[in-house]
């Protein structure tokens, strides 16, 4: 079974050659009780050693099973140890932080033992000696000679071939002695037990068979054994392999760690200092890009890219400017002793010409609407087709004067408010049509009362965020009497004090204002047929009476206010209506005699009954030859300086069009837009519509049709673009300076892993001595890493998010953004994982020179 031929080790230190074993030859039986006896430094421990595979001889062979070791791999001593040897120590290396039913599992589970039936074994073996009531202690809490019976219970639990025995009763009192060395013999009857020992008396009285050594060399043998011989094989490749999992590596590491909490502790907290400080910026980051790029979704709703019929190009002009503000500094370094002229006056004047044209938006409608303008339709929201359609809104009540609601005529030219400021106007328009994006809509804003509108005729009040509307409003909408601006203007005229608690403010329930209803009069039922001509009627009270009565009635029908999480909004005025209600007015009007009249007479003005004129490409001369004789005899007498205006006021009277009488009736061709609004999804959407945009026009110029070139008008795109961009590299400077933290920290766990591996230098020798492999005494010290590095994670996280919640006040109080700073899940994943991984590496180096510690030197540790 078990043959030593001619087993020879020799140690070197320095100078000095110790021969410790010198042609041991020596055969055992499969069952029998051998002791060796020889004083200290005979070489009783190494010939064990040896024989246990955890020490190599230098020379011989070492015969089991009739298989020769000499070529046996790392693997296959591991593989040895815990299929066929169970050792039992004079210091019984038992494993201080595992319970006694872990340490005798330990050998099943490298063994690859399922955990049922490792526990099953375990529990068998810890019976057989006597410690079934004490599976659940840990070693220290046990007397020596319980020690050392889980320590024989360890070494039997595999149920090995070979029992080895080193020193088992050294220190064990007489006692205690005697019932380890009859458990032991009870054992060799059924295995091989060979016991080192110095003791003659319990070898002559218990051992079957005695060996004695001398300087390396059996000097007696009590009862020798010389088998049949039989041909010695090759080392084969064992296909069955131990290896511990690395769930039984986390749970050694995990139970060490217990032992030390507040090292552990406190090495995890200082290794999450780092992840504390990258969670925090990542925060920071997260939260303002969302913020910004929530900012970017609603203010890109508000100010979409327009090409209208006319198209300036304000980006060009801009860049321009700046080329201009370059040229005017010198490239040399003029003495300042002396005034320079600085810049060109052409620079400034070809700004004035350069940048304005025409645009073909039937064209351009065509392109959008096929499928060469879809990297456009990924990139927008919504696409909006402006056809300037007009929305006269008046007060259904007739029985006084007339009321019109839209346009305001409060706050056109004429109305007491169109002047209010120099310079500045306020638009008539209180009505405004929605994008026709719901979802976007939704986004934007919350439904107080009612329900979005579902047909035409249907609309959406919308109140501020504090569900107030502007008294200018109220008036418009007839809700407040209108005579109190006349009032208040007479009152400023007169310098007189106004006081405004005079003036009730209005509150109104939501039920009061839904369901208000107004009327639509079509822009072509302002006009009357009289006899062949057709004449404009807005001014005719009686007439526009008839008209509100004929007209087709609005009502509101829900309520809105901006989200509170909505930078800007899509709806421009006060009354939001739907595209169905353009689409239905376009109907109305492109079904109306008045536009059937002038489309069926193209060259004649249905209103003059003249033949259409080309005044604009007329002379002078030519155009005062189709004047009147009263009014060629007023631009005769009119002085020189004057004649010029007055000839061109008589050219704007002249000037009608088939194309401007079909606007002023409000006829539309869906072909040809006003304007064309493409409203973006983000800051990076704009780049890929500005490209598409460019590349359509330079397709028209290689086609050689400069006149459909788009200029379009992107006033987001006049706004810095940079933004996103500086946060992104300020996050990335802090989380380099924060990342310096994660290196000194990670250096430290390398250092700890290190001192570990120090402490556990004996375990490292008894996980050897049971099987375990070098890569298993890897995997250990790697699943320490691993669970320092996912506490130090997790700390750090949890930290992180206890730590936003005083930083989002701070912000909310300074800034009245709420919940700005928020760590993604994903990124705390990430963290947790970079943690763990970073501290893996740090332990790499300690955790490969456990892995190479000598299983004989690491026994002998303390």
């Amino acid at each position: 079974m078990l043959k030593l031929y001619d087993i020879s080790k020799t140690y070197t230190t320095g100078d000095f050659t110790q021969k410790a074993l010198d042609g041991i030859n020596i055969n055992f039986r499969e069952n029998e009780f051998v002791s060796i006896l020889g004083p200290s430094g005979s070489g009783k421990t190494t010939m064990l050693n040896i024989i246990g595979g955890l020490d190599q001889y230098d020379d011989g062979d070492l015969v089991i099973n009739n298989i020769s070791t000499k070529k046996y791999k790392s693997r296959d001593w591991d593989n040895y140890r815990n299929k066929s040897i169970g050792f039992v120590f004079q210091s019984y290396n038992l494993i201080a932080h595992q319970s006694v039913l872990s340490n005798v599992e330990l050998a099943l589970t490298i063994a690859g033992v399922s955990k049922r039936e490792r526990k099953e074994r375990a529990k068998e073996a810890l019976d057989k000696v006597g410690l079934i009531d004490h599976i659940h202690k840990k070693p220290n809490q046990l007397s020596g000679g319980q020690m050392q019976r889980v320590a024989i219970a360890r070494a039997l639990v595999n149920n090995p071939d070979i029992l080895l025995a080193d020193e088992p009763t050294g220190a064990l009192d007489t006692q205690t002695s005697v019932q380890v060395m009859a458990l032991l013999k009870e054992i060799a009857k059924d295995k091989l037990v060979i016991m080192v020992t110095h003791n003659p008396e319990l070898a002559e009285k218990y051992s079957t068979r005695i060996v004695n050594l001398l300087d390396g060399k059996i000097i007696s043998d009590s009862s020798p054994y010389q088998p049949y011989e039989a041909s010695i094989q090759e080392t084969k490749s064992k296909k069955e392999r131990v290896s511990m999992s690395f769930l039984t590596a986390l749970s050694l590491s995990f139970n060490n760690l217990k032992t030390k909490k507040g090292r552990t502790i406190l090495t995890s907290f200082a290794g999450s200092i780092g992840i504390i400080g990258i969670a925090l910026i990542l925060s920071l980051s997260t939260g303002m890009q969302g913020y910004i790029e929530k900012t970017e979704e609603d203010t890109l709703s508000s100010y979409p890219i327009t090409i209208e019929s006319q198209g300036i190009d304000l980006l060009g002009i801009q860049e321009e400017r700046m080329e201009t503000a370059q040229n005017m500094q010198t490239e040399n370094e003029d003495p300042l002793d002396k005034v320079y002229q600085g810049g060109f006056v052409g620079d400034n004047l070809k700004m004035r010409t350069i940048r304005i044209n025409d645009n073909d938006l039937s064209k351009f409608k065509d392109f959008l609407e096929s499928e060469k303008s879809k990297s456009i339709v990924d990139a927008t929201t919504a696409i909006a087709y402006d056809y300037g359609v007009r929305l006269n809104v008046y007060d259904p009540d007739t029985s006084g004067d007339i009321k019109q609601i839209n346009p305001s005529p409060l706050l056109n030219q004429e109305g007491p408010m169109g002047n209010a400021l120099p310079g500045m106007s306020l638009s008539p328009e209180v009505f405004t049509e929605m994008i026709d994006n719901s979802e976007l809509l939704h986004s934007q804003y919350n439904l107080l009362s009612g329900n979005w509108p579902q047909k035409y005729d249907e609309v959406l009040l919308v109140v501020n965020e504090d569900n107030q509307i502007s008294d200018m409003t109220l008036y418009t909408l007839g809700l407040k009497d209108s005579d109190e601006i006349t009032e208040i203007q007479e009152k400023i005229d007169n310098e007189e004090e106004i006081v405004e608690e005079n003036y009730e403010k209005k509150v109104f329930s939501y039920d009061e204002l839904i369901g208000l209803e107004y009327k639509v009069v079509p822009q072509s039922s302002l006009f009357e047929k009289v006899d062949d001509l057709w004449v404009e009627k807005s001014k005719d009270t009686e007439f526009i009476k008839s008209a509100i009565e004929d007209a087709f009635p609005i009502k509101i029908t829900g309520i809105v206010k901006p989200n509170e999480d909505a930078v800007s909004s899509t709806i421009n005025g006060t009354i939001g209506y739907t595209k169905e209600l353009s689409d239905k007015l376009i109907e109305m009007v492109n079904d109306s005699q008045i536009v059937k009249d002038q489309k069926n007479t193209p060259n004649k003005d249905i209103f003059t009954g003249n033949e259409f004129i080309d005044v604009e490409n007329m002379n002078d001369d030519e155009f005062i030859e189709i004047l009147s004789d009263q009014e060629k005899l007023q631009l005769n007498s009119a002085p020189d300086p004057q004649k010029p205006q007055l000839l061109e006021r008589f050219r704007q009277t002249y000037s009608s069009s088939y194309d401007k009488n079909i606007a002023r009736i409000g006829a539309v061709d869906y072909d040809n837009p006003t304007a064309i609004n493409l409203y973006l999804k983000d800051f990076e959407s704009r780049e890929q519509v500005v490209e598409s945009i460019n590349q359509y026009n330079d397709e028209q110029r290689k086609l050689g049709d400069d006149a459909s070139i788009i200029q379009y008008t992107d006033f987001v795109g006049l706004m810095t673009s940079s933004i996103t961009s500086i946060i992104d590299m300020i996050t990335y400077l802090l989380i380099g300076f924060v990342s310096i933290s994660l290196v000194v920290s990670s250096i430290m766990i390398g250092i700890i892993t290190y001192i570990s591996v120090l402490e556990r230098t004996k375990e490292i020798g008894v996980l050897r001595s049971i099987g375990a492999s070098k890569k298993d005494i890897a995997r250990v010290f790697n699943a320490e890493t691993a669970i320092v590095g996912f506490s130090a994670g997790l700390i750090g996280i949890l930290v992180t998010l206890l730590l936003l919640i005083p930083i989002n006040s701070i912000i909310s109080t300074l800034s009245g953004v709420e919940g700005l700073a928020y760590l993604p899940p994903q990124a705390g994943v990430i963290l947790v994982a970079i943690s763990m991984f970073l501290t893996i590496i740090a332990g790499l180096i300690p955790a490969k020179m456990a892995s190479k510690k000598d299983p004989v030197i690491a026994l002998r540790s303390e």
